[in-house]
Formats: structure tokens, C-alpha cells, sequence
């Protein structure tokens, strides 16, 4: 339904209640990054207005952080390869605002795929974060997936707006 937040659009995604939030949260992130950077340009999407980060970091950095957090999740660690992404997401490289599109729904589709799959019987499981293994669980982490999702995407409807010159 136009103008509604995904979360009062209706309650049945398949998915027990406890995740489903997050669930809504990454549809609400395409729909509003959608929105906000429509018609900008790829120079846009880099700027650093202010010294700010750009556009294309936040969404290239929502994108590596659900795929980091979604294995996490998993009750796995980061490969070598996923910490050097995570290294480059300042570094614009050749991607254009539909390439950081196309990245951001691959890490969120993966993802939801994981999320359908998880049994909330398991909701309490523990699992460790990062080098340091930093003690939390799959409910944890999917509260954090969502906010930290949210946290990224205001970010970027801000720098938007900056960019747009505060229109």
C-alpha cells in the first residue's frame, strides 16, 4: 500500500513474529534508498559533501554488513575476503548507483533466505562476533541486522539531501 511503512502493511510474511521486524526493515531500506537517491547521479553517489560519507558507502556498506552479520548469524566467521570488502566500501571502484542496487538486494535476498530458513526455537542460540568472538545470539543479531540497516539508511537520506543541496 503507497505511503505505508512496510511493517503496517500486514503481518504475514511466513516467518515467526520475532523475525519478521527484520525482515520489514530491509524493505523499508530498498524502498527509501530507492526514494531518496532517485535521479542522482554516479559522481552523486560518491560525493563527500562536508567530508561526509558518501552515499555509495552507506549503501555499499548496509550491503557488506547484512552479508557480515548474516554469517555471524549463521554461527560462522568472516573469511579473508569478506574483512578486504569490508576495507573497501569507501572506495567507489566503477560502482555505478545500479551496481550498489544490484549489491544491496544480493546481500538482502541472501539473507532473507537465511532469515525464512531460522527456526525461532533457536531465537536464544548463542553466537560469537569478530576476532575478539563477542558473546550475543541469533535474536541479538537480528536486532542488530534491522537497526543497524535503519542507522545506515538515515544516514543516507541525509547525505541525499545534502547532495540535492537541501532540497
Amino acid at each position: 500500500m503507497p505511503g505505508q511503512e512496510p511493517w503496517l502493511r500486514g503481518t504475514d510474511l511466513g516467518v515467526d513474529a520475532f523475525i519478521a521486524p527484520t525482515l520489514f526493515a530491509f524493505e523499508q531500506a530498498r524502498e527509501d534508498l530507492a526514494h531518496w537517491t532517485e535521479g542522482l547521479t554516479d559522481e552523486q553517489m560518491w560525493a563527500r559533501p562536508h567530508g561526509i560519507a558518501p552515499l555509495g558507502f552507506q549503501i555499499r556498506h548496509i550491503a557488506g554488513s547484512v552479508e557480515r552479520l548474516t554469517t555471524y548469524l549463521q554461527g560462522d566467521q568472516l573469511s579473508d575476503a569478506q574483512v578486504q570488502a569490508a576495507r573497501d566500501e569507501q572506495n567507489p571502484g566503477d560502482l555505478s548507483r545500479a551496481a550498489l542496487f544490484e549489491l544491496l538486494d544480493r546481500a538482502m535476498s541472501a539473507s532473507e533466505g537465511v532469515l525464512r530458513a531460522l527456526d525461532p526455537a533457536r531465537l536464544a542460540d548463542k553466537r560469537e562476533v569478530g576476532r575478539k568472538k563477542l558473546p550475543t545470539t541469533v535474536a541479538g543479531l537480528l536486532v542488530h541486522i534491522a537497526e543497524h540497516t535503519a542507522r545506515h539508511v538515515g544516514e543516507a537520506i541525509i547525505t541525499a539531501k545534502v547532495v540535492r543541496g537541501g532540497a
